[in-house]
């Protein structure tokens, strides 16, 4: 899985996004950080709408392997 990186962040909102190109983009983004939290804002039990703001901490330092 590849490293997520600040310059990254603009793509989160590109739209339209496909549910596993979003599902790829979220998990480089955990993955890189050194903390997540999650709060549900609010949930729609008819039309399975859902709100969630994901709050972290992106790990900005570089690694060896990222100077290639």
């Amino acid at each position: 899985m590849s490293r997520f990186q600040l310059e990254d962040f603009p793509l989160l909102e590109t739209s339209p996004t496909s549910a596993a190109g979003l599902r790829a983009k979220l998990g480089e983004m955990l993955i890189s950080s050194t903390s997540a939290r999650i709060k549900i804002e609010s949930v729609n039990p008819q039309t399975g709408e859902y709100r969630i703001v994901l709050q972290g901490t992106l790990d900005v330092e570089k690694t060896p392997f990222d100077r290639a």
